[in-house]
């Protein structure tokens, strides 16, 4: 089995842009045989949260059918990140990870737990625990502060999760902290768990990178050495998991 977190740069608000980024790392981790990819949360528009309303997406949204196409070609679970436009309007959007699946299929998980002042630009969803059946296992996916309530990673767990993946932008000064919750909800909840972070500066924030891989017993397995464009794949065989980080030239 092969996980991987795609530590991605994002243009501001440029979806098109965006999509063609992910598109190029689509086609570099399918290379290496991923069979789930995970990008940074709201990687499709950075973390741009003023005017977010205005840049919310629809799941049938055109400029998200070349992602849809090529997780069908490559036979890869993508999980990327964008503004939801909710279906009442009235509704603020949600901080959504979109999963396009192999067969063509798609679904949403809206963020459960927002930071402080999020809430005056988006709504929280409402699911404790989403979680998708890849490569006979059960992963649930996470966004950003929603690694912070550890009630969340105990849902997951309750849900069967045996694998976390949390799409998020974390920076330098909050990056200690995070990673330290990370490593406890993998080492609680006998939990993989891996962060996809951002590659660089986004809405204001200057991510930290260092996406991330722990395996269930709490040992971080492997990590980006900074920001930048990488993939960190994460694989289990007999042994155990192994990881591998490649920087993604363009």
């Amino acid at each position: 089995m092969r996980i991987a977190a795609a530590q991605t740069p994002s243009l501001p608000n440029d979806v098109a842009a965006n999509v063609e980024t992910h598109l190029h790392f689509v086609a570099s981790a399918a290379a290496m045989g991923v069979q789930v990819l995970v990008f940074p949360e709201l990687s499709l528009t950075g973390y741009e949260l003023e005017g977010v309303s205005d840049t919310a997406l629809k799941l049938d949204a055109p400029v998200l059918h070349p992602l849809r196409a090529a997780a069908m070609r490559h036979g890869m679970a993508l999980v990327v990140g964008a503004p939801i436009q909710q279906a009442e309007t009235r509704y603020k959007p949600g901080i959504g990870a979109i999963v396009f699946e192999s067969d063509g299929s798609h679904a949403v998980y809206l963020k459960r737990h927002l930071h402080p002042g999020e809430g005056n630009f988006v709504n929280a969803g409402r699911e404790d625990a989403h979680v998708r059946a890849w490569c006979g296992e059960r992963m649930a996916l996470a966004i950003c502060a929603d690694i912070a309530e550890p009630a969340h990673a105990e849902a997951a767990a309750c849900a069967g999760a045996s694998l976390y993946l949390a799409g998020v932008l974390i920076s330098e000064a909050g990056y200690p902290l995070d990673a330290a919750l990370a490593r406890q909800h993998a080492a609680d909840h006998s939990m993989g768990v891996l962060l996809a972070n951002h590659a660089a500066p986004s809405g204001g924030v200057a991510s930290a990178g260092r996406s991330a891989f722990w395996a269930p017993d709490g040992t971080l397995v492997g990590q980006v050495p900074g920001t930048g464009a990488w993939l960190l794949l994460a694989e289990r065989r007999s042994a155990g998991w192994i990881t591998r980080a490649e920087a993604v030239c363009r």
